[in-house]
C-alpha cells in the first residue's frame, strides 16, 4: 500500500510545475511581442490616405487612394450597400459604404486621411448631396485621424449655359 500511495502524489506534483514553468514562458513571449507590435503600430498610423468623395442626389461614391492619388486602396458607393434605386443618394447608403472602405484602409495599415469632397459641378449643383456630410461623420467616428477636409467641386468660370433652354424647364 506505501507503494500507492507514494506513486499517485509524485504525478500530481510534476503537473503543476510543468504548468507554471510554461505560463512563464508565454507571459515573457507575450512582453516581446507586444513591444514589437507598438513599434510597428506607429509606423502604420503614420500613412497616410486621401478619400475622394463624390456626393451627388443620385449616388454617392467614395474611393480611398495613396498619398500621390495613382494607386486605389479601395472604393466604394451608394448604389453597393442598398437594393432600392431611390436609396443610393441617402446618408445611410453613404454611411455603409464609408465603413466598408474605413474598414478596408484600417487593415491596410492607414491611420491618417485627407478628405476631398466633390460635388456634381458644372452646370449642375455646386454644393454636394446629403451623403456627404454623412461621409465624414462616419470617418471622424471610425478612430482614423482626419488632417485636411476640401471641397473640390468644379466651379465654371465661363458661365457655361444651363440646360433646359431660354425660358427654362417647363413642369
Amino acid at each position: 500500500m506505501d507503494t500507492k500511495n507514494e506513486k499517485t502524489p509524485k504525478p500530481e506534483e510534476k503537473k503543476p510545475e510543468e504548468k507554471n514553468e510554461s505560463e512563464k514562458e508565454k507571459v515573457e513571449t507575450t512582453e516581446e511581442v507586444t513591444d514589437s507590435e507598438k513599434s510597428e503600430k506607429k509606423k502604420i498610423r503614420d500613412k497616410i490616405a486621401i478619400l475622394n468623395i463624390y456626393s451627388s442626389k443620385n449616388d454617392t461614391i467614395i474611393t480611398a487612394t495613396d498619398i500621390t492619388g495613382a494607386e486605389t486602396l479601395a472604393w466604394a458607393s451608394g448604389g453597393m450597400m442598398v437594393k432600392a434605386h431611390r436609396e443610393e443618394g441617402r446618408p445611410y447608403a453613404a454611411m455603409q459604404a464609408t465603413t466598408k472602405v474605413m474598414n478596408i484602409i484600417k487593415d491596410k495599415g492607414i491611420g491618417k486621411v485627407h478628405i476631398r469632397i466633390r460635388g456634381p459641378g458644372g452646370n449642375k449643383a455646386k454644393t454636394p448631396a446629403s451623403g456627404a456630410q454623412a461621409v465624414v461623420r462616419t470617418v471622424a467616428r471610425s478612430g482614423v485621424r482626419v488632417l485636411k477636409i476640401e471641397d473640390v467641386t468644379p466651379l465654371p468660370t465661363d458661365s457655361m449655359k444651363r440646360r433646359g433652354g431660354r425660358r427654362g424647364r417647363r413642369v
